[in-house]
């Protein structure tokens, strides 16, 4: 696993931060403006009405946007991004089985996949040139549960994202402990098993990360509140894990508590977890050797419920969103240790779910 440096070209530091959410008194995708040199956040305004969109996937090219929705209930829908930001609808699909927990790309933007986490089930759907989604092409369903009934009674895939080289999507599924492994055809956008990877019993993987050379994988637990870092060969598309480290201590487990989002800085060297309900950002760094991870610090996102959070391109700051509070929280990230430094500045923005440049 190597490190780089973040490249940093300040006469283009401004990035736009679109903002998924639900609950509360959110009313679809908003949209703000965001500087790296100065790290400084626009107030997000309402860019497109959607009901509860939750999770949001940017194309490559940064003219095609996606989202969830509860319409038609639970579809896909598909929008156009002009040079000022302004979204404007394409089309949307229904999902058939319900609604989705989150979608994302494949890295040719010619599939879009889907995890239904109450159906138990992923998706993929052909996308059009012009960005539009055709119908439901691959549907299958997960078996098996896991120790905690309570949660576990069945599947429950929370997240989907394929590997680097896009030959493979890999799915988290919190009921069964395991995070699927399926093989992509982009030309007929479908996907069939390839195996999967483990977590231990009980543990509820989430979501998923690379490294940025793509030789380890990095899996947010929601129950066990850990990290479980995989060693992946991407000649054969397996992963095997070689730890579990604690994102916040079972001591520290005052009231709920549940893992949400993982992050990997763009250099490599810092991997970074959210805590609800602790409501904390775990950072941790990375081996450039081994690509496992030793505790670095944890901190308070000057809100509530980090149900996610993002990097900015430049790998300068994160954001933290806090859906209960509905704010958005910015960070300096020091880039040699990889901790964070609170700038004072919290922005309001209605239940952010998902936040994605």
């Amino acid at each position: 696993m190597t490190s780089s440096s973040v490249a940093s070209d300040p006469a283009n530091s401004t990035h736009t931060l679109w903002i998924g959410t639900g609950g509360g008194e959110a009313k679809g995708i908003y949209r703000a403006s965001f500087d790296s040199a100065t790290g400084k956040l626009s107030v997000p305004e309402l860019a497109a009405e959607v009901a509860k969109p939750g999770f949001v996937a940017i194309r490559a090219d940064k003219k095609r946007l996606y989202s969830v929705s509860s319409d038609d209930g639970g579809s896909v829908r598909s929008f156009s991004i002009a040079e000022d930001g302004t979204l404007t609808a394409i089309n949307r699909q229904p999902i058939g089985v319900g609604t989705a927990s989150h979608l994302s790309l494949d890295k040719t933007g010619r599939v879009l996949f889907t995890a239904q986490y109450g159906a138990g089930s992923v998706a993929a759907f052909p996308v059009k040139e012009d960005g539009s989604i055709e119908p439901r092409s691959s549907l299958i369903e997960h078996q098996g549960s896991g120790p905690d009934k309570s949660r576990q009674d069945k599947p429950h895939p929370h997240w989907t994202g394929v590997s680097p080289d896009n030959h493979f999507l890999f799915v988290p599924d919190l009921g069964t402990d395991q995070v699927q492994i399926y093989q992509v055809d982009v030309e007929s956008a479908t996907i069939s098993p390839h195996g999967h990877g483990t977590v231990p019993p009980g543990s509820g993987p989430r979501h998923l990360k690379f490294s940025p050379d793509g030789s380890h994988i990095y899996v947010v637990n929601e129950m066990g509140m850990t990290v479980t870092v995989f060693a992946y060969d991407a000649e054969v598309g397996t992963m095997e894990a070689i730890q579990t480290i604690e994102a916040l201590p079972e001591s520290e487990w005052k009231i709920p508590n549940k893992g949400a989002e993982i992050r990997m800085h763009p250099s490599g060297r810092f991997l970074y977890t959210s805590n609800r309900g602790h409501d904390t950002i775990t950072v941790f760094s990375v081996d450039s050797m081994t690509g496992k991870l030793s505790f670095v610090e944890r901190e308070p996102i000057r809100g509530a419920y980090p149900r996610n959070f993002t990097i900015d391109p430049e790998g300068k700051w994160l954001l933290a969103g806090g859906r209960a509070s509905n704010t958005i929280a910015i960070f300096r990230i020091d880039l040699e240790t990889g901790r964070l430094y609170f700038t004072t500045d919290v922005v309001n923005t209605p239940a952010p779910i998902c936040l994605e440049f």
